[in-house]
């Protein structure tokens, strides 16, 4: 996918809103595509305001910052953590987003099913549960 200003512009936003940097969320390979649903799911205009009002490296979320922007703007945050769009019940965006999702990253494992195992791997004998038997 090709790499725009805005996607620049929205990686220095959720770089922001993230506490990760550029780098960190660009190996996720996901940058594009969270930037391509996140402006589907706000909509042109909550989208582009998010970009505009929070492009400055040390502007704040503070008490001035109405709540539109401020939902956007954890929406967002949501989105990168958990590789899924808020809501009831959340939109996960794919397998490989919630296998990407900082939340894993920030806590220093992977994310759960997603090893070479797969999922249910944990009840399999021989796949090293608690007791390197599988578990049972």
């Amino acid at each position: 996918m090709p790499i725009t200003d805005e996607t620049h512009r929205f990686s220095a936003v959720s770089a922001r809103l993230t506490g990760f940097d550029g780098a960190d969320l660009a190996a996720t390979g996901l940058t594009e595509v969270y930037r391509a649903f996140a402006a589907d799911r706000l909509g042109a205009e909550r989208y582009g305001r998010l970009l505009r009002e929070l492009r400055e490296p040390y502007e704040a979320l503070d008490d001035r910052t109405d709540d539109e922007l401020r939902d956007a703007a954890r929406a967002v945050t949501y989105l990168w953590y958990t590789g899924s769009w808020p809501g009831r019940p959340p939109v996960l965006v794919s397998p490989r987003a919630h296998a990407e999702g900082l939340v894993w990253k920030a806590a220093g494992v992977k994310a759960p099913a997603t090893g070479p195992e797969g999922y249910g791997s944990w009840a399999r004998a021989g796949t090293g549960g608690p007791d390197g038997g599988g578990g049972r």
